[in-house]
């Protein structure tokens, strides 16, 4: 299949690029660039003049296992969406699972250590689903630090998923944040030796708890530097809040330093996950200067009134999905320390979306428009249109070519090492990956609100993922299931 997009302004993040040329795609890859570019009997020709053609995004925190939610990031300039810092396990059965169903995206999962310590410490044997996931985040049994011989369990877990093509460790050290630190260095440890990356959500901040073991975003860099282990810190923007000045200049030390630490950060002040959360107790909702009522169920839309119902809801059902609000948008000091999150060099992108949930029990639809009244967080249906709009389009803060190296190129790079066939993804160049977006300069935006949360973004005009058109003169193709997985060669 051969498909020439004709007379764009194309950007190549890897090589600073940003010209008028055609790009020319046969068979999943990209074979030329250049003005004027012949074709051939039978090629699909596209005018694309106006309209800007790059890499599509690689989103490093995906929590949408399903054909909805991928579709939904579709729309938000997607073409690769991993599952890095929860991860699933098993692996093979994640990977297994996915292919079975079909997703029009690319996708990839990291070994899980929640899971894998909660098998170890708790007995829960896992099943590969995010819903058993957040089920499991509010239970103490695993919480809690472990003994040499379950250390030793359930490090062997985690490095056999690595051996079974797991794209790194992902860590939810927040989840479990009073747990011995020596076990985050054992795993950091465990990961240089194989050569995986680590993605972390940090533990507590020590101006948040005192008392906490380790202060989160320090302990990464320092954990960094002392094993060279390559560590992605997670959502930097949620896990600081509004101490993300001395987060932001704690990191940047350690990476003067020497130590492989990335970050990522989203547009929103406020994020999202099970009620059942450590963090989300009364005691450390205090902590971090906010109340039961910064707390909304998501599939209700209840905001939570006081203490006791926060208690009550997080004993009947911990892994309800609820929004968490940290940052307050209107208020220009706390929108400020968003954009420094998004601003601080060689941020990535990331979204941490979450599944669509409907009444009926249900995070799965075929149907496309989505069925109406699904429940989840914008930032599944928004983030990247969202950051283009503040960035690129209003702030004027980042060029085109410095937004695809943050939603594309820089993400990419963050798995060369775990899995060579990334090493085509990111970039538009001569033998990349044919994992293109098209969209519009001009128009390009989030529509996904707290309260109407699956609207797709707006701008993007095609999609195409492994060179097969997911998104086709800004419409989604319900036809099209070209997601391949991508993998970790052997550990």
């Amino acid at each position: 299949m051969r498909t020439l997009l004709r007379g764009g302004r194309v950007i190549d993040p890897a090589t600073g690029f940003d010209g008028t040329a055609d790009v020319l795609v046969v068979d999943g890859v990209v074979t030329a660039l250049g003005e004027g570019l012949p074709a051939e009997p039978g090629d699909t020709e596209i005018d694309v003049s106006g309209l800007v053609v790059g890499p599509g995004f690689i989103d490093l925190h995906s929590h949408v296992h399903t054909i909805a939610g991928q579709r939904l990031q579709a729309m938000d300039g997607v073409t690769t969406a991993l599952d890095l810092e929860a991860g699933l396990m098993p692996i093979e059965r994640a990977y297994a699972e996915a292919a079975a169903a079909g997703r029009p995206l690319h996708y990839g999962f990291s070994a899980s250590w929640g899971s894998a310590r909660a098998q170890v410490l708790a007995g829960i044997e896992p099943d590969a689903t995010i819903d058993s996931g957040l089920a499991v985040l509010g239970n103490p049994a695993w919480q809690r630090s472990s003994s040499p011989t379950e250390l030793a369990a359930w490090l062997s877990l985690v490095e056999g998923e690595l051996a079974a093509g797991a794209l790194g460790v992902g860590v939810l050290l927040g989840y479990a944040p009073l747990t011995d630190p020596g076990e985050f260095l054992a795993l950091a440890r465990l990961a240089k030796a194989a050569g995986a990356p680590t993605y972390t959500h940090v533990r507590e901040l020590v101006e948040v708890d005192p008392a906490t073991p380790a202060d989160g975003s320090e302990e990464i860099a320092i954990v960094a530097a002392e094993t060279g282990a390559a560590m992605h810190h997670c959502h930097v923007n949620s896990t600081s809040g509004h101490h993300i000045d001395r987060v932001l200049a704690a990191l940047e030390s350690g990476r003067s330093a020497g130590s492989r630490v990335t970050v990522e950060a989203y547009p929103y002040g406020a994020g999202s996950t099970g009620i059942g959360a450590a963090f989300l107790s009364p005691e450390r909702l205090k902590m971090k200067g906010l109340s039961p009522s910064s707390v909304i169920m998501l599939e209700s839309g209840e905001r939570i009134a006081d203490e006791g119902r926060l208690l009550q809801v997080r004993a009947e059902e911990p892994g309800a999905p609820c929004i968490l609000e940290f940052l307050d948008e209107s208020n220009p000091r706390d929108l400020a320390l968003l954009n420094q999150a998004l601003a601080f060099p060689d941020a990535i992108v990331a979204s941490d979306a979450l599944p669509v949930y409907w009444k009926n029990g249900t995070s799965e639809s075929t149907e496309w428009p989505l069925p109406p009244g699904g429940a989840t967080h914008p930032r599944t249906a928004g983030t990247y249109a969202k950051t283009l709009r503040l960035m690129v389009r209003e702030s004027k803060a980042w060029t085109w070519v410095e937004a695809f190296r943050r939603c594309s190129y820089l993400p990419a790079r963050v798995l060369d090492e775990v899995a060579p066939a990334a090493r085509a993804k990111g970039r538009l160049g001569v033998g990349a990956d044919a994992d293109i977006v098209v969209l519009d300069p001009d128009s390009v935006t989030d529509a996904a609100t707290y309260f109407d949360p699956t609207r797709p973004s707006v701008g993007v005009r095609h999609l195409f993922v492994s060179g097969v058109p997911v998104v086709t003169e800004g419409n989604l193709r319900t036809d099209a299931f070209p997601g391949k997985p991508l993998r970790g060669e052997p550990r």
